[in-house]
């Protein structure tokens, strides 16, 4: 039987004090950080739902995110995410039906059945639930110390009543529920939480993970044409080639990296470059092609994925690639902050046949090949 309750799942921070730290080439959101073959976050919420019978599930992602992770969900709902957890949490309560919402953060990874069974159990005698953790450190304000015995540091999940929340949050940004109801002159009442509870926040903390990603292999395959065009530079891979011919496009028409950000979406399962760059939008005519090579690397390595290796075959019968191959590989692996060995660049004509034979345009492959991020190793 369905408890009369509303689970919402926070997971749309940037997650700035945890990859702050890291290279360009591993910053993961910790929300994608992968625990066998899920995202953090599909391991929280299934953890969840083997506790609780939740009448509704709503997953608050970030915009860029939230696409992405509808691949992973089937009845829960995925909401975009605001700048703050608050407004993030509002835009999740715009949708909530049931009497009570139980919110928790992503980042409390570590599920406790008991605390869940106490917040379930208190639920109908206050306005607001909430576990909390005594502070077992002295601790100073300023220039006073602390009482210690009488300082709660208060953990989620929080069970509140929707409809008081959803009043309380219209007052301003709060940093929990707790602190909101509380502003608004509600009821709040405490349970005892668990010190496995706490939050995933630095890299030291990835302690707590118990089960390594998957070292499964993903291969995306990437194509592009396009036909020259007079008057416009040759770009290949981001390196201008002399040339007296250019390629038509909506963007600069470098079809070397258009058909690398496609292998890359391949491998992720995330779309293809029309989905995410469309050409009947003004806002990439004539863009610089590296500009969409950053966005979907950004993309990729957020998501919990690492770039293993590119193989990138070229068919051109004009100009000539092979003068220019080093150039290639040395400006993709930079682009991608990878070491050239991961880069192979090759090239051929097609013997004078078809389109690329009739000089007519070029054509590009790409073979691109990711892993999950093995957090272990950050």
């Amino acid at each position: 039987m369905h408890e009369k309750i509303c689970l919402i799942l926070l997971a749309a921070g940037d997650s700035t004090r945890f990859s702050a730290v890291l290279p360009f080439e591993k910053r993961v959101k910790k929300q994608w950080l992968r625990i066998g073959i899920l995202p953090l976050w599909k391991y929280v919420l299934e953890k969840l739902k083997s506790l609780v019978a939740f009448e509704e599930i709503l997953v608050v992602m970030d915009e860029e995110g939230s696409g992405y992770a509808r691949n992973f969900v089937d009845a829960e709902r995925i909401v975009v995410g605001g700048e703050t957890r608050a407004q993030s949490l509002r835009n999740a309560l715009e949708f909530v039906q049931s009497p009570y919402v139980f919110v928790t953060d992503v980042a409390r990874c570590e599920v406790d059945e008991t605390v869940c069974q106490r917040l379930l159990e208190a639920r109908g005698e206050y306005d607001c639930v909430v576990p909390y953790v005594e502070c077992v450190d002295t601790a100073w304000h300023g220039e006073e110390i602390l009482d210690r015995s009488a300082i709660k540091l208060i953990q989620t999940p929080q069970i509140s009543e929707s409809a008081k929340l959803k009043n309380a949050l219209c007052q301003g940004d709060f940093s929990d529920e707790s602190s909101a109801m509380h502003a608004c002159g509600y009821r709040v009442g405490f349970v005892r939480g668990s010190a496995r509870m706490r939050k995933l926040t630095y890299l030291q903390d990835l302690e707590m993970l118990k089960n390594p990603p998957s070292s499964r292999i993903f291969v995306g395959q990437g194509w592009d044409i396009h036909a020259f065009e007079e008057d416009r530079p040759m770009v290949l891979g981001g390196v201008k080639i002399p040339s007296n011919l250019g390629l038509r496009a909506h963007s600069d028409g470098d079809v070397v990296l258009h058909a690398l950000i496609d292998g890359l979406l391949g491998a992720a399962c995330a779309g293809d470059i029309g989905e995410w760059f469309p050409d009947n939008d003004a806002t990439y005519h004539n863009i610089d092609s590296r500009v969409l090579l950053e966005k979907i690397r950004a993309f990729i390595v957020g998501v919990g994925f690492e770039i293993v290796h590119l193989d990138v075959s070229i068919f051109a019968q004009i100009p000539k690639i092979v003068p220019h191959k080093a150039d290639l590989q040395e400006s993709i692996a930079s682009l991608l902050h990878l070491s050239k060995h991961c880069v192979n660049i090759k090239a051929t004509t097609t013997e004078g046949m078809g389109f690329v034979g009739r000089k007519e345009g070029i054509c590009v492959n790409v073979s691109a090949t990711l892993k999950f991020l093995d957090w272990r190793e950050l």
